[in-house]
């Protein structure tokens, strides 16, 4: 797990960023399953970035112009009877020896101690989030000093988005961060080489599901990192599919899209692969299609080179093939610019990983291209849909029937090194030769 240093290392950098603002997060609420029951609890990415504390009903303030308390927790007090049915707390003393604040106070007392963090910035970073009660309580603080501003000249005069400063840092992954990912990723690739094994017609996908996340679990990880997806036939084309309650039948093919978590770190890998080992001259037609437009997408994964230009290199492939196959028709150029290919792939090529699936960064400033650079890590996950009722854009071709029903998606982990990229997830295999039985 991260060290200790680490957070405290994240808190300087942002402290430094902010000179003699306060910046101010809150701990994820918990969400309830059904009832009274709740799920279980996952911090606020964010929160746990910066302090390690996994813990409801909690706020960090981050005040680098206080002379003590730079650092502060507001926390649950210990409770012995509340302890023993939703588990161990903290406490205000442990806020303090385990995670390194200079000052905590019970939670309770938030509205009286917090005031005395804000009155001497000059700015409060806040993201308004979710938790729509604290935005208020936030903002009754910020209204109460600037009312407050004419006797004394002081006091915060804006809020500022604190993602602004936050998700950049949080963009580039430091060594530890890395070891955890890499760690959620050896996990998954386990998984999905055993599911590869495991499925065959007659079994139904949650089965595979199962098999999966028993792997997961067994080997540490917190679990899935999103609902797993194990979509057998036409099922492929649905992109959020998790259902999972179909029988896997021979001549399919079977879209598994599932990653482990460990550590509060995720992995996201999807392969498809045919069920009974053979793929139809359709299937491998489409596969060999959306795998080559992968590898050249993984090949624009380097040091400076645009974000966009991973998804607009797997687009161009794409196109290519499906005008060869006679299912897009026209001018190129027109085709991409208008987007005539979105029928058969209507999602981008990737997205940021890390403390959450979908990580936090910006993908494009304006005009100007997110440029990658060595510690960020994103998906490369291409795919072609068609869909037993797929509809063309006006103007294109009516689809062939023997092409409706197959749906491909092939994505990899990928981080982005110093002259070049590391693909953290190649131990699954994805080669038509590796994925036919005999060769």
């Amino acid at each position: 797990m991260t060290n200790p240093a680490e957070y405290r290392q994240r808190r300087e950098q942002l402290m430094a960023k902010i000179g003699k603002g306060t910046a101010v997060f809150r701990s994820a609420p918990t969400v309830v399953m059904h009832n009274d029951v709740e799920y279980a609890y996952r911090q606020d990415s964010d929160f746990f970035y910066l302090t390690g504390f996994n813990e409801t009903s909690a706020v960090a303030v981050l005040a680098p112009h206080h002379e003590e308390h730079k650092f502060v927790l507001f926390v649950q007090p210990r409770d012995p009877e509340k302890e023993t049915w939703h588990g161990y707390r903290a406490g205000v003393e442990g806020a303090k020896e385990l995670y390194g604040a200079d000052e905590a106070f019970p939670i309770n007392e938030l509205d009286e101690k917090l005031p005395k963090y804000l009155e001497k910035a000059d700015r409060i970073y806040y993201h308004l989030g979710r938790d729509r009660n604290f935005n208020e309580t936030l903002l009754k603080h910020w209204q109460r000093l600037m009312a407050t501003y004419p006797k004394h000249g002081t006091g915060p005069t804006a809020i500022e988005d604190s993602n602004l400063i936050l998700h950049p840092m949080r963009l580039v992954k430091s060594e530890n961060e890395l070891a955890l990912m890499r760690k959620a990723a050896n996990i998954s690739v386990e998984a999905h080489n055993h599911a590869m094994q495991f499925a065959k017609p007659g079994r139904y996908e949650y089965e595979i599901q199962a098999e999966i996340e028993h792997i997961f679990r067994l080997q540490g990880g917190n679990g899935p990192a999103y609902p797993s997806i194990v979509a057998a036939g036409k099922n492929s084309c649905i992109l959020h599919y998790i259902e999972n309650n179909q029988q896997l039948q021979d001549g399919d093919l079977l879209l598994i899209d599932a990653g482990c978590a460990y550590g509060y770190y995720n992995a996201d890998i999807t392969r498809t692969f045919p069920i009974s080992g053979k793929f139809t001259p359709e299937q491998k037609i489409i596969y060999e299609l959306v795998l080559s437009a992968q590898l050249a997408a993984i090949e624009q994964v380097k040091p400076g080179n645009a974000y966009s230009k991973v998804h607009e290199t797997a687009v161009r492939i794409i196109v290519e093939g499906l005008m060869d196959l006679g299912m897009l028709c026209g001018d190129i150029e027109e085709i991409i610019k208008e987007e005539k290919y979105k029928p058969f792939y209507m999602h981008r090529t990737g997205h940021w990983l890390g403390l959450d699936v979908h990580d936090a960064g910006v993908y494009q400033w304006g005009e100007n291209p997110q440029l990658l650079q060595p510690g960020q890590v994103l998906t490369v996950e291409p795919g072609i849909y068609i869909g037993p009722e797929i509809k063309p854009v006006e103007g294109q071709p009516e689809v062939d029937a023997k092409w409706r029903g197959i749906g491909i998606r092939i994505e990899d982990d990928v981080l982005v090194t110093g002259d070049g990229h590391e693909v953290l997830t190649a131990g699954v295999p994805k080669s038509v030769e590796l994925l036919t039985v005999n060769g």
